[in-house]
């Protein structure tokens, strides 16, 4: 049954997490009352500073409020100086990727109508490339168990599975699939692994192919890790969908938003088979908390990717439509109306950004067509 009223989880999180998510809520204000959509946004608190005051990460009971919720909105969460005994950080995000199984790590590099060249090849417009990081397994598998021993070595270990790496390339095809039939991409999919060192990435690339092979209208490639660290900067708007495991993918997702002007314009998304989390590639940003001035747009376009994914999964047309208008407007916002971030340069602040684009979807100028 079609529904156009969901439940929302929203964590705003720490430093410029909370600041962005309010430009993001004006963003979700807009759409509701555009496209008739009904959002009941129950917040749940948690964090480094939650930690520190209360020892626990989440609320009691908070990863239970936000499993019932239709999809999880995340702002940013963590704080340099605020840390587990063992040194590592704050990190609720990794809990909730693995406690919900979210393996499916989308996290699109398109670059913005408007915003600076980072390449001087005219071609750097016509980034549009998503890397889909597992983020359940591989090296972060080890979070929590690594060993050190006799304060000499120190270990960790890769995991690889065949269920995982096989939902993982279905995944990767249906969204090369999807993405070629609204947006033209080339419906291909390149594993990112380093299969000629390793016996984990040569069994991943070996199930990858097997489980590609399903998908015979998607076309099933591989390339290195190090050559694709070169061929992002070389040559970006050649790939299409690009999956890897769980370390590489978190930093070819920096790399990737360097390309494009930098965390504030990068959004991701982490999906499992039943839960969503959506939120900014960035993270909480003490140097310029509290001032004003961090980019919203990874935010906004996080909210976007969420209203697509409620739509496909519950059937929701309204929920297509604004999450397209969110693009749109924000494309508008850069490309016609030379809005400018601090982060590339301009003197637009956090709430400037989140209410020319809420205006744009309030007027229909940012429409779907």
């Amino acid at each position: 049954m079609t529904s156009n009223s969901f439940h929302l989880a929203v964590m705003p999180g720490e430093g410029i997490g909370v600041e962005v998510m309010e430009a993001a809520a004006v963003v979700l204000d807009a759409v509701e009352k555009r496209f008739d959509l009904s959002f009941r946004q129950e917040h749940v608190p948690g964090g480094a500073h939650h930690f520190k005051e209360t020892g626990a990460i989440l609320p009691n009971g908070g990863m239970e409020r936000i499993g019932k919720a239709d999809a999880i909105l995340f702002g940013a969460m963590g704080w340099p100086d605020i840390r587990y005994p063992d040194g590592t950080e704050i990190a609720p995000q990794l809990d909730i990727r693995m406690h919900f199984g979210l393996y499916a790590g989308v996290r699109p590099i398109r670059a913005i109508p408007g915003t600076p060249p980072i390449l001087t090849d005219e071609r750097w417009k016509d980034i549009d490339l998503v890397i889909v990081r597992e983020s359940t397994e591989g090296m972060f598998a080890s979070r929590g168990k690594g060993e050190i021993i006799d304060d000499q070595e120190a270990r960790d270990t890769q995991v690889i599975t065949r269920k995982i790496t096989e939902e993982l390339t279905d995944f990767c095809c249906r969204l090369a699939r999807r993405r070629r039939e609204t947006r033209g991409t080339p419906g291909r999919v390149t594993i990112v692994d380093k299969a000629n060192v390793f016996r984990s990435f040569a069994f991943m690339r070996k199930v990858f192919y097997e489980a590609a092979a399903k998908h015979p209208d998607i076309e099933a490639r591989h390339h290195y890790i190090d050559a694709m660290a070169l061929d992002l900067v070389r040559r970006p708007w050649d790939f299409d969908v690009l999956p890897t495991e769980n370390l590489f993918g978190d930093i070819l997702s920096d790399l990737g938003a360097g390309l494009i002007g930098g965390m504030g314009f990068a959004p991701s998304a982490d999906i499992g088979g039943g839960h969503g989390m959506f939120q900014p590639s960035h993270g909480t940003a003490p140097d310029i908390a509290g001032k004003g001035i961090a980019n919203p747009t990874a935010m906004i376009l996080s909210a976007a990717m969420m209203l697509d994914w409620l739509g496909e999964r519950h059937g929701s047309n309204a929920a297509r439509d604004a999450a397209r208008a969110i693009e749109l407007g924000v494309d508008h916002a850069f490309g016609k109306l030379n809005l400018r971030s601090y982060d590339i340069g301009g003197r637009h602040g956090t709430r400037d950004i989140g209410s020319t684009i809420a205006n744009l979807i309030t007027s229909g100028k940012a429409d779907p067509q």
